[in-house]
C-alpha cells in the first residue's frame, strides 16, 4: 500500500505551498525528532501555559483549553510509559505532539498554535531544558565542593609537596590543595548561577519573529513557566542561542577544572608518587598484567573535556554567520548541548565519588614534601627577616646552602650550624625552626595561605557559604 496517508500528514504541516512531500534525503536532513524528543516535557509544559493564557484572554474557549490540557497530559503519560509512537515524517517534537493531540481531542488541537510559532516554541523548550540542566549542575557542583571540604578538613595538617612546573616548590598541606579545587568549582557554580539569572526570560509569544496581533499576556506565561519576565525583543528572542552558548562555555571551563583534577589523580596514583590509592569502584585492571590498577574513571573524565570543548566550538561556528532572525541551522544546536550535559553530569558524578573514596597516603606525601629542598624559600625568608639581608642576597646565600646539601646528599635541615654560618655568619640556631616542612607550612599564615590554621578558616567560610 502506498504511503499516501503519511505524505498527506507531512504536507499538512508545510501547508499549500508545497505540492508534494519532501524527498527521502530532505526528510533525513530535516528531521530532528531523533534528538529533540528529549524536550517533550518542556514542550508540553509550555503548551499548557500557552493554552491557559489563551483561554484567560478569551482567545480560545475554556472548554477547548480543558480538552487541550487533558490531551497534553495524556500524551506526556504515553511518552513516559514508552507507548508513544514518534514519527520522522512529522519532523520534530512539536509536530509529533500536535498530531497526537489532534487524534485525541479533534479540532480543538488546532487552536493551541494560535499566537505562537515553532520558532518561539523551540526557543522556549530549549531554554527551559537548559535552565533545568543548569539547576541540576549547580546541585552536583555543591556536592563536589562538599566532598572537597570534607577531605580538606580531614587533611588540614597533612603535609605534601606543592608544585610549580610539576617540580617540588614549597611544602603545603593536602587540605590547602583540596581547597584550591573548592575555589575552582566554586567559580563554576557562580557562573552557573549567573547564567540562570541571565537567561531567566520567557520566549513564548515572540511568535515567528515579529510578535503577534492577538491580545496575549506574555507576563502571565512567563510567570506560569517560572521565568522572571518575558524577553523584550521578538527578533532577538527567536534568533538567540546565547543561553546554549553560555551553558557550553560553563561546561567547558568546568570540564577543564575536572580534567586538571583528573590529571593529578592519575599522577598521584602512580607507584612513583603513591600519594593516593583509588578505590576499586573507580579503577580497572589489566587483561594481561595482574599487578595493574588503572585510574580509568579519571582518564575518562579527562577525555570528556575534549568532547565538551568540541561542542562549544561547534555551536559557536554554527551561530557565527547567521542573519537575524531564525535559520534552520539552529536545529543543530541541541545535540551539542545534550551531549555535553550528559558528559558533564557523568564527569562531576565520577569525580565526586573519587574524591570521597580516595585513600590518602599521608606518609608518602610527607616523605615527598621534604624532597627537592622545598624549604629553601623559608631559609631565604629567615635571612631577610632575622639577619636583615636584602632578598636577592638571601636568595644567593640560600643557593649556596642548597648546593652544599646536594654535595653532602642531605636535606637543608641536616646541615650543621657551622656549615650554614660558613655561608653567612649571621645565621643562628633559630634557622632550624623554619627548615622542617611542618614549620614551613605552619608559618604561611597570610590570608589564603597553607598554614593549617588558615586552611581551617577557609573551610569554615566555605561551609557557611555552601
Amino acid at each position: 500500500m502506498a504511503d499516501g496517508t503519511e505524505q498527506k500528514s507531512s504536507n499538512q504541516m508545510w501547508g499549500g505551498r508545497f505540492a508534494s512531500g519532501p524527498s527521502a534525503i530532505m526528510e533525513e536532513i530535516n528531521a530532528s525528532i531523533g534528538f529533540d524528543k528529549k524536550l517533550y516535557a518542556q514542550d508540553i509544559r509550555g503548551s499548557i501555559a500557552h493554552a491557559t493564557m489563551l483561554a484567560a484572554k478569551g482567545i480560545i474557549s475554556g472548554e477547548d483549553k480543558d480538552k487541550i490540557i487533558h490531551g497534553l497530559n495524556t500524551i506526556q503519560s504515553e511518552i513516559e510509559a514508552g507507548s508513544f509512537q514518534f514519527s520522522r515524517k512529522l519532523e520534530d517534537i512539536h509536530m509529533n505532539i500536535e498530531a497526537r493531540l489532534a487524534d485525541l481531542i479533534g479540532p480543538a488541537a488546532g487552536r493551541l498554535h494560535t499566537a505562537r510559532s515553532r520558532n518561539d516554541q523551540v526557543a522556549l523548550d530549549f531554554r527551559l531544558w537548559v535552565k533545568e540542566e543548569l539547576q541540576k549542575t549547580e546541585a552536583m557542583l555543591t556536592a563536589l565542593i562538599t566532598a572537597f571540604l570534607d577531605r580538606a578538613e580531614e587533611h588540614a595538617d597533612t603535609v605534601m609537596p606543592g608544585f610549580t612546573h610539576l617540580q617540588t616548590a614549597q611544602p603545603v598541606t593536602f587540605g590547602h590543595h583540596c581547597m584550591a579545587y573548592v575555589e575552582m568549582f566554586g567559580r563554576d557554580r557562580a557562573r552557573v548561577r549567573h547564567a540562570i539569572e541571565h537567561m531567566d526570560e520567557s520566549p513564548i509569544g515572540a511568535a515567528a519573529l515579529a510578535g503577534t496581533g492577538y491580545p496575549i499576556d506574555r507576563h502571565m506565561t512567563a510567570k506560569a513557566l517560572g521565568f522572571r519576565e518575558p524577553t523584550r525583543n521578538s527578533i532577538d528572542t527567536v534568533s538567540d542561542r546565547d543561553f546554549a552558548l553560555e551553558f557550553l562555555s560553563i561546561a567547558s571551563i568546568c570540564a577543564t577544572h575536572l580534567s586538571r583534577l583528573a590529571e593529578e589523580i592519575v599522577i598521584w596514583s602512580t607507584p612513583q608518587f603513591g600519594f593516593i590509592r583509588l578505590s576499586d569502584a573507580f579503577s580497572t585492571g589489566s587483561s594481561i598484567m595482574p599487578q595493574k590498577k588503572n585510574p580509568d574513571a579519571a582518564e575518562l573524565v579527562r577525555a570528556k573535556t575534549g568532547r565538551i570543548n568540541g561542542s562549544l566550538i561547534a555551536l559557536l561556528t554554527i551561530m557565527k554567520g547567521l542573519p537575524l532572525a531564525y535559520s534552520k541551522d539552529m536545529q543543530e544546536d541541541k545535540e551539542q548541548v545534550f551531549d555535553s550535559a550528559e558528559s558533564l553530569e557523568l564527569a562531576i558524578a565520577a569525580m565526586t565519588g573519587m574524591v570521597r573514596d580516595l585513600d590518602v597516603r599521608a606518609d608518602k606525601m610527607r616523605e615527598a614534601a621534604g624532597s627537592g629542598y622545598s624549604t629553601a624559600t623559608d631559609l631565604a625568608d629567615w635571612l631577610v627577616r632575622e639577619a636583615g639581608l636584602p632578598f636577592r642576597d638571601a636568595h644567593h646565600a640560600t643557593g649556596h646552602a642548597v648546593a652544599m646539601a646536594e654535595q653532602k646528599g642531605c636535606d637543608l635541615a641536616d646541615l650543621s650550624l657551622e656549615e650554614l654560618q660558613s655561608i653567612n655568619p649571621a645565621i643562628t640556631s633559630g634557622i632550624f625552626d623554619v627548615l622542617s616542612v611542618e614549620a614551613s607550612v605552619a608559618s604561611r599564615t597570610s590570608f589564603g595561605g597553607t598554614a593549617p590554621s588558615e586552611v581551617r578558616k577557609q573551610i569554615a567560610w566555605w561551609r557557611a557559604k555552601n
